[in-house]
């Protein structure tokens, strides 16, 4: 089960690069789950999840801007992957499964990004525009990263 959640927070980290590690550093923090003993127990350090909020919040509105980058180009891509990894990697190692959920991370992280990207775009076109195309991705990604956190 853990394994399945790691790769649900990978597709949210595809999603939103950074909700990711803000709800699975909330999580980590506010004892939804122990990572104290492990390799990644900085997720749930006090200021852990201050910071990934920070930077969601700049995520979410950055997002909006015509200046965006794609998600697609190497270093979006690339940024989603290792958030992806962190998120799966969390989640795994509170149940001693940190590779597995690292690699589930990953792959969840691949999917996300690129479906995500398709999605977005059909939502777009059906729309006429981006907006809220992307205001119901981050719905997605912020109701879905609680959902699954709140599972492990």
């Amino acid at each position: 089960m853990l394994l399945f959640l790691a790769f649900l927070i990978g597709i949210i980290a595809g999603l939103r690069a950074m909700m990711a590690p803000a709800v699975v550093a909330w999580g980590a923090a506010l004892g939804g789950f122990d990572v104290s003993q492990t390799p990644l127990a900085v997720m749930g350090y006090r200021w852990t999840p201050w910071v990934f909020t920070l930077l969601a919040v700049v995520e979410l509105i950055t997002d909006q801007l015509p200046s965006t980058p794609s998600r697609k180009v190497p270093m979006q891509f690339a940024a989603r992957l290792v958030m992806g990894a962190l998120t799966g990697a969390t989640i795994g190692a509170s149940g001693a499964s940190l590779v597995g959920g690292l690699v589930a991370g990953i792959v969840g992280a691949v999917v996300g990004t690129l479906g995500g990207a398709a999605a977005r775009a059909k939502l777009a076109a059906a729309f006429g525009k981006d907006t809220p195309a992307a205001l119901i991705e981050d719905a997605v990604a912020i109701i879905g990263a609680i959902i699954i956190v709140g599972a492990v």
